[in-house]
């Protein structure tokens, strides 16, 4: 690991970004240009303590999760990215299909959806990035190991138990799910990611298998969502789905009509999401 050269990439990449490029507020005037340290460090999950070492040259070599966090934190592109892994003395990842690193302007959208959940999946369905309001909507996945980020497993493998999703919706989002999981297979049949979720779930998931065999296609559209929140209540929202074909990804917004019940209710779960991430 070349400790200088990868301090100082930071410190350049750092001092290039305003709070507001990361969703951060302008906060007190600044003496120097760029985010702090302690800022970076909390959109890595790190302790500002050792963000403050890596900058210093003297800090330990990161694992690659944690580079993969400072390079989405940094809002580094594909290759910048790949030049943090190098520096770090990691080969950078070599996706044969979908790619994993959210590029910054996609990251930028998401950090002005303030008022709407949204976040970033892969187009087989794990959550690459969330805003504050997605998390209190969906769960807060940037601590869950990454088998446990794919919307589709935990679809069809959660617990017994309370489900966000209405009992008399599941039937359809079941089979949305597995006609947009075929559909991504058939166009990237040799992506391993796809494929070793489509061979797990039909060996542990009867219901999945037999929606498999249905053999439906479609692809994940716009729609009315609904959750059974178990704070406000029951959400009727408008889901949108933008594609970024390049990295076959998708930035997924939830909204609600403004006068509505679910508009009140979202609002009021913004407020509680938000006190939560403060604790």
């Amino acid at each position: 690991m070349d400790r200088n050269e990868f301090a100082d990439f930071l410190r350049r990449c750092r001092a290039r970004l305003a709070p507001t490029d990361v969703g951060l507020g302008p906060g007190a005037r600044r003496r120097t240009p760029g985010l702090r340290r302690e800022e970076v460090a909390q959109l890595t999950g790190m302790s500002t303590d050792y963000y403050a070492r890596l900058e210093q040259a003297r800090g330990p070599r990161p694992s690659r999760q944690m580079l993969t966090a400072l390079a989405r934190a940094l809002r580094l592109t594909d290759d910048e990215r790949d030049h943090l892994f190098h520096l770090a003395g990691e080969e950078p990842p070599r996706d044969r299909g979908t790619s994993g690193h959210v590029p910054p302007g996609i990251l930028r959208v998401l950090d002005r959806l303030y008022d709407a959940a949204a976040q970033v999946t892969n187009d087989w369905g794990d959550i690459l990035a969330q805003n504050a309001l997605a998390a209190a909507l969906v769960g807060d996945v940037s601590a869950r190991p990454p088998a446990d980020r794919n919307m589709v497993r935990r679809f069809f493998t959660e617990r017994p138990g309370p489900s966000l999703t209405p009992a008399a919706d599941r039937e359809r989002h079941a089979r949305t799910h597995v006609a947009n999981l075929r559909a991504v297979l058939a166009a990237r049949p040799d992506d391993p990611g796809p494929a070793a979720l489509v061979a797990e779930l039909r060996a542990g998931s009867a219901e999945f298998a037999a929606l498999w065999e249905a053999h439906e296609v479609a692809v994940q559209r716009s729609s009315i969502t609904r959750f059974e929140h178990p704070m406000v209540g029951l959400l009727e929202l408008e889901c949108e789905v933008l594609l970024s074909a390049e990295h076959a990804q998708r930035l997924i917004v939830y909204t609600a009509q403004p006068g509505t019940e679910s508009y009140e209710r979202l609002e009021l779960l913004r407020v509680l999401g938000l006190q939560d991430l403060t604790v």
